[in-house]
């Protein structure tokens, strides 16, 4: 699969212009997404988040400026947008409440048979997105009410998956789960990353997720945008996500506060192996 970019040049986007209500979601930001790996966006409610979603895929318009894929503006031919939302898939929070299909396989079909496919094209589409989604295929016939909370989610994110967009957008795509159900589909989304080539971007506010399975953050905060960088370098720089009341993993908080009586292990430690590893690193400088 050929890897699509995403880019915002200068986007604004008002909700409610021209009425008492109005108001700057996104304020004159500009970013760029190559799609070489998994992008977190992290931010307190109302920072923008949900609006760039909706700006990628297509389901807003900007106010000003320009939202790009692969380079051309998504909104040169309007009456085209329909292929947009294709390519650029969006899974919003909770979408286990949007199914509504009798059985699992009608509802991963549901997206691809809108773009025209049928027969053993559709089939084999439905059958490798739930694949790739860890969903076992003798569920394809079984009422999706009848499954579980994970396995919804699974037959929800197969639902976009089967459409192969290029850019898989996720929102909150583990709330609500357990450990184990938040691994279990946040690791699917990274391998399905690796093995696909899709640009994935994942909203989440859990920054041990973030910390785990993606490559780089987006931090936003009032309709701005605050820092794009590595995980190592965002978390690095704790202290300013605490003071706009963000948090970090707690393990980097363990960093910063072990750094305060001496045992300095680094700065930009996010993981609990990667704390580990340093750790063992500190205690042999100590001995030597």
């Amino acid at each position: 699969m050929i890897v699509a970019s995403v880019e915002l040049k200068n986007v604004t986007y008002i909700y409610n212009k021209g009425t008492p209500y109005e108001t700057k979601a996104l304020d004159d930001i500009s970013l760029s997404i190559p799609g070489t790996g998994i992008t977190g966006l992290i931010g307190h409610t109302g920072s923008g988040k949900s609006t760039m979603m909706q700006l990628i895929n297509g389901l807003l318009k900007p106010a000003s400026g320009e939202v790009c894929i692969d380079g051309r503006s998504i909104w040169d031919e309007p009456k085209k947008i329909r292929e947009i939302r294709f390519k650029a898939g969006l899974v919003m929070q909770y979408p286990e409440y949007q199914l509504f299909a009798e059985t699992v396989e009608e509802d991963i079909a549901y997206g691809p048979k809108n773009m025209g496919l049928a027969g053993e094209e559709l089939h084999k589409r439905v059958l490798d997105a739930a694949v790739f989604s860890g969903l076992d295929v003798s569920l394809l016939n079984k009422s999706p009410f009848e499954l579980s909370g994970g396995q919804k989610r699974r037959v929800a994110l197969a639902g976009v998956i089967a459409m192969q967009p290029q850019i898989l957008i996720l929102d909150e795509p583990a709330a609500g789960l357990d450990p184990g159900g938040r691994r279990e589909i946040l690791g699917g989304v990274k391998r399905y990353a690796r093995e696909s080539g899709t640009n994935v971007i994942i909203v989440s506010h859990s920054m041990e997720d973030m910390a785990l399975y993606c490559d780089d953050l987006v931090v936003m905060a009032g309709g701005k945008i605050l820092m794009h960088d590595t995980c190592a370098a965002v978390f690095s720089r704790a202290e300013e996500m605490l003071a706009v009341g963000l948090d970090v993993p707690q393990i980097t908080s363990v960093a910063f506060a072990l750094a305060k009586h001496g045992v300095d292990i680094g700065r930009d430690v996010y993981t609990v192996d990667w704390a580990a590893d340093k750790i063992a690193e500190f205690g042999k400088t100590m001995k030597n």
